[in-house]
């Protein structure tokens, strides 16, 4: 494989705008050498003009010289088609053109163009970030980064990187080959890159657009995303999950135990059984297994629906967050269902522990539950209802999911307006409402696959399967049997959702992921 740059993998060939320039500057570039700005005081225009050796005018020109490229139809604005035929003749390789979401960053009044003013603002915004960021990695401040101040960048982000891979990154930003980057490539490199330029993100544009020639395609560099440390993902959905159940617990005992009654079934009496049978302490019954069991469960349900937005995102020319909403419902119900069946065993002992009578005031113990369930019954009783559970958690998981992040999304585009991440009380109604959109939705579901669990499946009026619940249940308690329990599940799930997606986005920040 060789380690040659095709054509395709150059930097954006910008037009030929800097004739105006000085001989000073050009000399500059020629020689390669840094250039350290010396202006104290807060970030401005003003560093960038004297990082760049440039003047407002000089600047000026180079812009309207850039929007002019775009523009040549000469309409006065860039449309969509516009800016793909632009990064084309610009020789950017499809794998890594953002012409939709370059559009929809620089298009501040949501018209479908972009006319001179918004692209300039555009070009402003931009090169201020990645000045500032330029500056972070550069910590010595000689005006340019050096190999070895990358390298401590990207490894303080989470992501690690060999000699060979760290050469390339810098061979491929390093336009004049002399070792070091200057503030001039790393804008060349970044300036069209329309998401916010974090270390984590810039290593994941190079990853798409370092493409290497082995004589036949172009193809991306093996095990290169395998350094990022994404055991952190799992970390955030553990706590999230812990956190939003056990705030939960007491609705989520007394939903259990309505659902397994056949009888009519309501919640004042189904409080005061509890209470006399274990006081208050009643309604956190099984909530230490619920949370040895949801831990894993929503590390593993979140981690596996990055990974498969990443995976469909790619599959599809496009950014995992614009992978639109019949995506995120895949990746969220095939997530859903890995991370169900990998703890079903858990979910039934649980389910065994809040259903089963106490005897002389004393709740039955793990250890006997779990082994009387081995003995009698058989290792296969562990997975009892799980064929209800998966056409339940396919489909929750997938519109809660999916509509979380379309209603986080549309608050971006209809409240925040400027890009920015909803806070805290947008995320909680987002959550709310996806929450109690998925549960409702999977309820009688979410019933069947209780009673199934509940039932030892060695008696003999034991449920002999799904269908049989479902027809008993239908003939004996009519179509509200399936919606035992609803009431408390969605005073259960509005709150656990929330706290669930608000830990799981704030430990993601407090993790850089």
């Amino acid at each position: 494989m060789s380690g040659a740059k095709p054509a395709a993998a150059e930097h954006v060939g910008f037009p030929n705008v800097d004739a105006n320039k000085s001989t000073a500057s050009a000399t500059a570039r020629a020689d390669g050498c840094c250039n350290p700005v010396k202006k104290t005081g807060p970030i401005s225009m003003d560093h960038v003009l004297l990082a760049l050796r440039e003047t407002k005018e000089d600047r000026e020109v180079r812009i309207r010289s850039l929007f002019n490229f775009f523009d040549a139809k000469n309409l006065g604005y860039l449309d969509y088609s516009q800016i793909e035929a632009g990064l084309s003749a610009l020789q950017i390789p499809p794998e890594y053109k953002y012409a939709k979401d370059l559009l929809k960053v620089c298009d501040a009044n949501r018209d479908g163009r972009v006319d001179y003013l918004e692209f300039r603002r555009y070009m402003d915004d931009k090169e201020l970030e990645l000045y500032r960021i330029f500056q972070a990695i550069d910590v010595e401040h000689n005006g340019c980064i050096l190999p070895e101040e990358l390298w401590d960048a990207l490894v303080k982000a989470g992501i690690e990187m060999d000699d060979k891979e760290l050469a390339r990154f810098v061979e491929h930003v390093d336009k004049d080959n002399n070792g070091i980057i200057t503030f001039e490539e790393w804008r060349d490199f970044l300036l069209l890159y329309p998401h916010e330029a974090t270390i984590e993100n810039i290593y994941h544009h190079w990853e798409r657009v370092c493409l290497v020639d082995i004589g036949e395609q172009a193809v991306i560099p093996e095990g290169i995303g395998k350094h990022v440390h994404r055991s952190r993902y799992f970390i955030a959905g553990a706590i999230a999950g812990a956190a939003s159940r056990t705030a939960t617990a007491p609705l989520d005992r007394l939903k259990v135990v309505l659902q397994v009654q056949t009888s009519r079934a309501s919640v004042v009496p189904a409080i005061e059984k509890i209470l006399k049978e274990d006081g208050i302490l009643g309604f956190f019954r099984g909530n230490g297994i619920n949370v040895v069991k949801v831990a894993p469960e929503s590390a593993i349900k979140f981690y596996t629906y990055e990974m498969l937005k990443k995976v469909i995102g790619d599959n599809m020319g496009a950014d995992e967050g614009d992978i639109g909403t019949a995506g995120r419902l895949l990746a969220g119900g095939m997530a859903g269902a890995v991370a169900q069946t990998s703890i079903y065993p858990l979910d039934l002992v649980k389910t065994r522990l809040q259903t089963c009578t106490s005897e002389a005031g004393k709740s039955p113990q793990l250890g006997t539950l779990t082994r009387e369930i081995w003995i009698h019954e058989g290792p296969r009783a562990f997975y009892r209802g799980l064929l209800p559970s998966l056409l339940g958690i396919v489909p929750y998981t997938g519109i809660d999911l999916a509509a979380y992040e379309a209603l986080k999304d549309m608050s971006k585009t209809y409240f925040l307006h400027d890009n920015s991440e909803p806070g805290p009380l947008i995320q909680l109604g987002c959550g709310t409402i996806s929450g109690a959109l998925g549960a409702t939705c999977v309820y009688p579901l979410q019933v069947i696959r209780t009673r199934l669990q509940a039932q030892r499946s060695n008696t003999a009026t034991a449920y002999k399967g799904m269908s049989d619940v479902f027809w008993r249940t239908l003939q004996h308690e009519g179509v509200r049997g399936f919606y035992k329990g609803l009431f408390p599940n969605l005073l259960k799930v509005v709150p656990a959702a929330s706290i669930t997606y608000m830990v799981y986005e704030a430990m993601k920040k407090k993790l850089d992921l």
